[in-house]
C-alpha cells in the first residue's frame, strides 16, 4: 500500500484539480484574514500540489520547533516557517520524491519572500512510521502537525508513538483528517483509489480515540470538523454507506491526565494576549474561552493550559484539593457533527 500511495501522489496526481473527492482539500472560506497574508506568498506550484483536508493552524508558534508529517509539496510547512517567524524552525517530512522535490525547489523563493536572512524550513525523505531512523532527538518539538496523511499510513500506531516522543512536555500533535462512523471493511480498505482519496484508510473515530489513548495521549480534543461529500457517483456505489468526515484534533503530552472530564470547581480567565486572538481562544470545539469572562474547567483542560506554551496567557484559579464529580454531559456517542463545524453549545462554559 506504501508503494500506491507513493505511485497516487507522486505520478497519477499533477494537481488537485485531479482529486476524485474532495477529502484531501480545504475551502478557501475556511482560511482566517490574518493567514491570508502568508497564503498569498505561496508559490503558485506548491498550492497547486497541496492535499490537505484542513488547516492546520494552532495558535501561539511564534520561535516554536516544528514537525510536519507528510510535508507533501511543502505547503503547509511554509505557511508555518510565516506564522513561526525567521527563529522558529520548520521540519518536513515525506516519503514522495517528487513532492520533496517541488518543496525543496522552492525554499529561498519562500525565504526571501518573507524577508528572512536564513531560511527556517527543511524537508527530508522519512516514513512518518520510521522516524526513529532520521536521528531526530526526543522532546525536542513544540509541536508536531501532519494534514490528511496520518490515514494513509499502513501503521497509524506507530505515527503516534513516535510523535509522542518527539515532543517536549506539554507539547502537541496538532492535525487534520479524514475520520469514519463505522469501520472500513478490509475489502474497501485494500482498494488503491479509495485509499490514496483518504476514504479507506481512514480510522473509525473511536478506533482513533483509543489508539490515541495507547498511545500517551489520554486526553483527545476535536478541535473542528465537518462532513464530507463524495461526488463521485462511482466511489459514492463502492463505499457512500459509510459517513466521512475531516476533523481536526490536538493531542497533548501530558501525563497523568484523567480519563474523564473532573470537576473540581477549577477556572480559567483569557486575557486575550495571543496575536490574533484578541477576543476568545478556542481550544477545541468545546471549549470556546472569551475575553476576560471566568471559565470552569475540568482538571484536564487547566493543565493544557497551564502546562502548556498557553501558561501565560491565562489566569488560573482554583485546585484539585475537592472533587464535585464530573461534568455534565461529558462525551458523546458521535464527536463529529453531522451539518457543521463547531457546535452550537460550544462557548457555553462548561467542560464538555
Amino acid at each position: 500500500m506504501r508503494e500506491q500511495v507513493q505511485e497516487y501522489y507522486g505520478k497519477v496526481l499533477s494537481s488537485s484539480s485531479d482529486l476524485q473527492t474532495n477529502a484531501c482539500c480545504t475551502s478557501d472560506s475556511d482560511i482566517p484574514s490574518y493567514l491570508k497574508k502568508g497564503m498569498a506568498k505561496i508559490h503558485p506550484e506548491v498550492s497547486s500540489k497541496y492535499y490537505g483536508c484542513g488547516l492546520v493552524r494552532p495558535q501561539l508558534l511564534k520561535n516554536t520547533r516544528i514537525l510536519d508529517l507528510g510535508s507533501g509539496s511543502g505547503r503547509d510547512c511554509f505557511l508555518l516557517s510565516f506564522l513561526s517567524g525567521e527563529n522558529g524552525f520548520v521540519l518536513g517530512v515525506d516519503m514522495t520524491d517528487e513532492q520533496l522535490a517541488v518543496a525543496n525547489k522552492h525554499i529561498d523563493y519562500h525565504r526571501e519572500a518573507f524577508g528572512y536572512a536564513k531560511a527556517n524550513v527543511e524537508f527530508c525523505k522519512g516514513y512518518i512510521e520510521h522516524l526513529d531512523e532520521l536521528q531526530l532527538e526526543d522532546n525536542s518539538f513544540d509541536v508536531i502537525i501532519s494534514n490528511c496523511v496520518i490515514n494513509l499510513s499502513p501503521d497509524k500506531e506507530a505515527v503516534l508513538k513516535q510523535a509522542y516522543r518527539l515532543l517536549k512536555p506539554g507539547g502537541e500533535l496538532y492535525f487534520a483528517d479524514v475520520y469514519s462512523d463505522r469501520r472500513v471493511p478490509s475489502d474497501l480498505v485494500k482498494n488503491p483509489l479509495l485509499y490514496g482519496e483518504c476514504l479507506s484508510g481512514a480510522l473509525y473515530w473511536n478506533d482513533f480515540q483509543n489508539l490515541a489513548k495507547r498511545c500517551g495521549f489520554l486526553d483527545p480534543r476535536l478541535v473542528e470538523d465537518r462532513p464530507l461529500v463524495i461526488d463521485n457517483e462511482e466511489i459514492e456505489l463502492l463505499i457512500g454507506h459509510i459517513g466521512f468526515y475531516s476533523a481536526t484534533y490536538r493531542l497533548f503530552k501530558l501525563d497523568g491526565l484523567e480519563p474523564a472530564c473532573e470537576d473540581y470547581g477549577q477556572a480559567v480567565v483569557y486575557k486575550g494576549t495571543i496575536e490574533h486572538h484578541p477576543h476568545e481562544f478556542i481550544l477545541d470545539k468545546h471549549h470556546i474561552i472569551e475575553t476576560g469572562k471566568m471559565f470552569p474547567v475540568c482538571s484536564n483542560t487547566a493543565r493544557m493550559l497551564n502546562e502548556s506554551r498557553f501558561k501565560e496567557h491565562f489566569e488560573f484559579y482554583g485546585d484539585t484539593s475537592n472533587h464535585y464529580g464530573i461534568f455534565d454531559g461529558c462525551g458523546s456517542s458521535l464527536p463529529f457533527d453531522r451539518n457543521k463545524g463547531i457546535s452550537d453549545d460550544g462557548g457555553n462554559g462548561s467542560c464538555c
